[in-house]
């Protein structure tokens, strides 16, 4: 497994890091423990979680699996560098200050939610799951500051944030002496290269790091063939907006992977590990067996002639691909 610096942070990370989001709903808390497992034997030593994975199981389900993993012992806590999340409404019923957004009284809160099901006295990278347009940046980083100070808390990151976000909330950071935001977890794959737009650029100005999550397009990049109804890729297809229609893309992609010998599913992540704004990608496991190849994506290197054709395969405006560059290039003069 190889290793890079979390983003502005000093700490190593794998270039791997294991999503949780499906412990609890389509893993089972057994087959969740043997994934856990699985990866730090890989050398896998970063977790993502977020405090409302498992909603239909129970929100706080999926960061509880992982809490009862740590109890077990033999170090699990020591080896993981441990990424959560704050922001969704952790509540069945709407109620004040539980709804979607965040404030101090409520990241607070749940910050010690999550601390308690984590079995953990910390929480490595706190993330922001989504921006909040409506809180200054006193509130943000007052909070966020406290919790440091606290030791709940080492680094804060993002998810979601547009460019703009990153651009407002590093500044305040920086203005406070304060060393801000480390990380950004956008979706990025070959289907979806929005963020370079802007999203890569304002990160890349500000010293975030990006962990793209879905690298592999909810398995549209993995070679399977068209999604069946009711399968978690047309989940996907629906959820994300991806692109439905793309059977001869994806066979296209599928022949080229063929050519050069390597799996989909590697290639894929590939491509999404050889941008140099990307430290880390986030490859959600519903089995052990979905983490097979993983150490291949993380130390191979794509040609550029590999790298050229894919962005003429995935060509999906027929003109310019979609985030074929930052903004306003990509898309004017």
């Amino acid at each position: 497994m190889n290793y890079a610096r979390m983003g502005r942070s000093n700490a190593m990370v794998s270039r791997i890091c294991l999503g949780t989001m499906h412990f609890g709903t389509s893993a089972t808390k057994e087959e969740s423990f043997r994934i856990m497992d699985k990866a730090l034997d890989m050398g896998i030593n970063f977790f993502d979680t977020a405090n409302v994975y498992g909603r239909s199981a129970g929100h706080g389900t999926t960061e509880k699996i992982v809490g009862e993993w740590f109890k077990q012992g033999g170090g699990r806590r020591e080896k993981v560098v441990l990424a959560t999340k704050v922001y969704g409404q952790m509540t069945d019923e709407a109620a004040p200050n539980e709804e979607r957004g965040i404030s101090r009284y409520k990241i607070r809160k749940h910050c010690n939610d999550s601390l308690q099901r984590l079995a953990t006295d910390h929480i490595d990278l706190y993330q922001v799951h989504h921006i909040d347009r409506t809180i200054s940046g006193e509130e943000f980083w007052g909070t966020f500051e406290q919790l440091e100070r606290e030791g709940k808390i080492l680094y804060v990151g993002t998810s979601n944030f547009p460019g703009w976000g990153l651009t407002k909330f590093q500044s305040i950071a920086h203005q406070r002496g304060n060393i801000g935001i480390v990380s950004e977890q956008a979706q990025y794959n070959l289907l979806s290269r929005y963020p370079e737009l802007e999203v890569i650029p304002a990160a890349q100005d500000s010293g975030i790091g990006l962990m793209p999550y879905m690298p592999l397009g909810g398995g549209l990049l993995t070679g399977k063939k068209r999604s069946e109804q009711g399968s978690r890729t047309a989940e996907v297809e629906k959820e994300y907006g991806l692109p439905i229609d793309q059977t001869k893309q994806l066979a296209q992609f599928s022949s080229l992977c063929s050519e050069i010998g390597e799996k989909e599913h590697v290639v894929a992540i590939a491509w999404v590990l050889a941008n140099p704004a990307v430290y880390s990608a986030i490859v959600g496991a519903r089995t052990v067996a979905h983490l097979d190849g993983l150490e291949r994506a993380a130390s191979i290197s794509l040609s550029a002639d590999v790298t050229s054709r894919l962005s003429e395969i995935f060509n999906i405006n027929h003109g310019r691909p979609l985030g074929s560059g930052p903004a306003p290039e990509a898309f004017a003069w």
